[in-house]
């Protein structure tokens, strides 16, 4: 059936839920936690540029910037890793664009991921918008993740990862889990660490 001329466009998803997801005003009573880890664990980093069987999904980058999260502040309250491990919980819907495509499509892209991640955060108890000393935080293991997965993975020198990430001097990839995982893994393991911090926010 062709589409209808005068219809208006499409602005929802349909998550694996059964949810319908309004991606120009999503509300907080249609995100689900499973739909999350569904989606990031499918979701690939680097535009699938990395070495591997498996992708590299943002499910186990958002575990990875957890984990450097917690190693770098290890008082940190469960709300504040919890804000950590859902930093990109709004690629589930609209996936991961790379930095410099992003830096190309400019405002409109940032404003439906700006609302994407107010309502998830309302979901989840969190403030819709975080302090600028935790986004500063989180942005910084975020960075050491992406320096590791450059280098370990996508083939990047070491020298061109600092160039766009910095050096982190503190921690070596031997401590970090690095090894593309299937999606079914990944999801059950995302799973498994948001209901261990949920529990404690």
């Amino acid at each position: 059936m062709a589409d209808r001329p005068n219809a208006p466009p499409r602005a929802w998803q349909r998550m694996i839920s059964g949810r319908r997801l309004d991606l120009l005003d999503p509300s907080p009573l249609d995100v689900e936690i499973t739909d999350i880890a569904h989606g990031l664990a499918r979701v690939a980093r680097w535009n699938g540029q990395t070495a591997g069987d498996h992708a590299f999904s943002v499910g186990q980058h958002s575990l990875l910037v957890e984990d450097i999260f917690r190693a770098m502040h290890p008082d940190a309250s469960a709300t504040h890793r919890l804000a950590a491990l859902l930093h990109d919980a709004p690629e589930y819907v609209i996936g991961d664009m790379i930095s410099p495509f992003k830096a190309v499509v400019g405002g409109g892209y940032k404003d439906v991921e700006a609302r994407l991640q107010a309502a998830i955060h309302l979901r989840f108890g969190l403030p819709a918008k975080l302090s600028e000393s935790l986004k500063k935080e989180i942005k910084r293991a975020d960075q050491v993740a992406a320096y590791f997965e450059a280098t370990e993975l996508a083939g990047f020198s070491t020298a061109e990862a600092a160039q766009y990430f910095g050096r982190p001097r503190w921690i070596s990839p031997e401590k970090l889990d690095l090894a593309p995982k299937p999606a079914k893994a990944v999801e059950k393991a995302f799973l498994a660490r948001f209901a261990a911090v949920e529990r404690k926010v």
